[in-house]
């Protein structure tokens, strides 16, 4: 008995390497058929960097000779650079919900489901696909630092591309978390435009937050796009202090740090994607 046991436990030890080493190989699949999709659709992800390279050089070019620099503590065209990386990222990171319900339509979802791995293997791949998809685009839009007043110092770019790895995740995980829970795409699409462009607004990226009624800046609190464009201005504020604006977030009157702000970003995009995988668990 005592020998039987032990040969259970070895094998039931050497499984578990195994079984993770299969996972990790489905998630690394996942990913890599994202990064061949963005790399096979040059003319689609050109289209996208468009909307915010229009807005950064003709909106902020043009409001940048109204709006005082006393007012937002920096020039415009600086102040609007981070919720552009936003938008860079947003549109990217929620396609990925878009795919997963066409994917369910016409049928390659319940093919890939009949893969030999855990369903929640297979939205995390998904999931990190989309997040480094998004960070792909927004990296592009780096390139522009120096047209809005930013120095090309290497430290800077790390902590932005940094800064939108985890809000694409966050972004990236709300997508999916709302997909799994919807089974039509033009569902998805109604209530993306009914709530993404006013998330935006409310996220900081074309004006202070505290030029907002209480209302707004209390909507604003809990909105995630608003963490990451603040979250991007601080880290242009750590290296490049001269070019600091004006307050984002703030709770009662206290603005919290940004590891505290990277903190909560990261803690949403977990509990949504673990809510999403929950969600998943069942059958199709």
């Amino acid at each position: 008995m005592t020998t039987l046991a032990l040969q259970t436990s070895d094998a039931s030890g050497s499984e578990r390497p195994a079984r993770l080493r299969h996972e990790l190989r489905a998630v690394h699949a996942l990913v890599h058929r994202d990064l061949l999709r963005l790399a096979g659709q040059r003319t689609h992800t050109a289209l996208m960097l468009v909307q915010p390279v229009l807005y950064l050089l003709i909106l902020g070019g043009g409001l940048a000779a109204l709006i005082p620099s006393a007012s937002l503590g920096v020039g415009y065209q600086t102040y609007l650079f981070p919720g552009m990386l936003m938008m860079t990222v947003q549109m990217p990171a929620i396609t990925v919900g878009v795919r997963l319900i066409t994917d369910r339509e016409r049928g390659y979802l319940r093919e890939l489901l009949m893969a030999p791995v855990s369903r929640s293997t297979l939205l995390l791949g998904s999931c990190i696909g989309g997040t480094l998809a998004a960070t792909a685009q927004g990296a592009v839009l780096l390139g522009l630092a120096g047209v809005v007043g930013l120095p090309y110092d290497p430290q800077l770019l790390v902590l932005l591309l940094a800064g939108m790895i985890l809000a694409s995740f966050t972004i990236t995980a709300l997508a999916l978390a709302l997909a799994v829970s919807l089974r039509r795409a033009e569902t998805f699409h109604l209530m993306l435009g009914l709530v993404m462009m006013p998330l935006l607004f409310l996220s900081g990226a074309f004006f202070p937050l505290r030029a907002m009624p209480d209302w707004a800046r209390a909507l604003a609190d809990a909105n995630p796009l608003a963490y990451g464009v603040d979250l991007l201005r601080g880290c242009i504020a750590l290296r490049a202090p001269d070019q600091r604006a004006v307050a984002g977030i703030e709770w009662a009157g206290w603005q919290p740090p940004l590891t505290l702000e990277a903190a909560l970003l990261l803690a949403g995009g977990t509990m949504a994607l673990l809510w999403a995988a929950h969600r998943f668990k069942r059958p199709e």
